[in-house]
């Protein structure tokens, strides 16, 4: 007698399990071989699906045909699983839209508080509710919350795989003085015995990659998350 195939939320659990070890190796810099090998998994949530790609790796997690898949990656191409026709094929196919490509960044925590003079308030629900850049970190992660500083917002939440993900955003008057630079570090101390933190930014947004990476956030890979929004 054929073995009944998985459920899907089994699929989903063992999908979550791949990457969080995935991420994890990553994150403490043991990464996979640089063959070009990509791996099809299902996804991890409802909401969450996408690329990541390391160097010389790729792991798509879409609840999708995995022979469609291959159909569509070129043979050879270590660029293939975030080309545009792929993740537009892909969304295409999925119902959603492609996001952008992102750099993915993370950091270990750091002990202690976090500068005070950084004037650090953690928002409550009610409070945040109107802020944008909260309403949008809703959207796509779980368990978020906020701190707000004179002249910017910083937020932690759950995303991929559960993995705890930061996002920052600094009002236009205060730009160009080192905020972003002291939040995305500030970060790091909100979570002194938590697990790595996780960054995705956005290549083209310059001051921000220079923000991250001056606060200690170092370069994993790239990611394409699509998303469910259709607008």
């Amino acid at each position: 007698m054929d073995n009944p195939a998985p459920s899907p939320e089994r699929q989903r659990n063992a999908a979550r399990e791949v990457l969080t070890e995935l991420l994890a190796r990553a994150a403490a810099g043991e990464f996979p071989p640089t063959d070009g090998r990509v791996d099809l998994l299902s996804q991890p949530s409802g909401r969450d699906a996408g690329v990541i790609s390391l160097t010389g790796y790729a792991v798509i997690f879409a609840d999708t045909d995995a022979a469609w898949v291959r159909a569509q990656l070129p043979a050879d191409d270590l660029s293939g699983p975030l080309t545009g026709s792929f993740l537009h094929a892909l969304s295409q196919r999925l119902g959603r839209r492609t996001r952008s490509v992102d750099m993915l960044t993370c950091a270990d925590p750091l002990t202690g508080p976090p500068p005070r003079d950084l004037g650090l308030t953690e928002l409550t629900s009610k409070a945040g509710a109107s802020h944008p850049r909260i309403l949008r970190a809703l959207q796509y992660r779980d368990e978020v919350r906020a701190w707000q500083s004179p002249g910017g917002v910083l937020m932690l939440g759950r995303g991929v795989a559960g993995r705890l993900e930061v996002a920052i955003e600094v009002d236009p008057a205060s730009r160009g003085h080192g905020l972003g630079t002291r939040l995305a570090s500030a970060a790091r101390h909100l979570v002194p015995d938590g697990p790595p933190l996780w960054a995705q930014i956005a290549p083209a947004n310059a001051a921000s990659v220079r923000a991250f990476l001056a606060a200690g956030f170092r370069p994993i890979g790239a990611e394409a998350l699509l998303s469910q929004d259709p607008t």
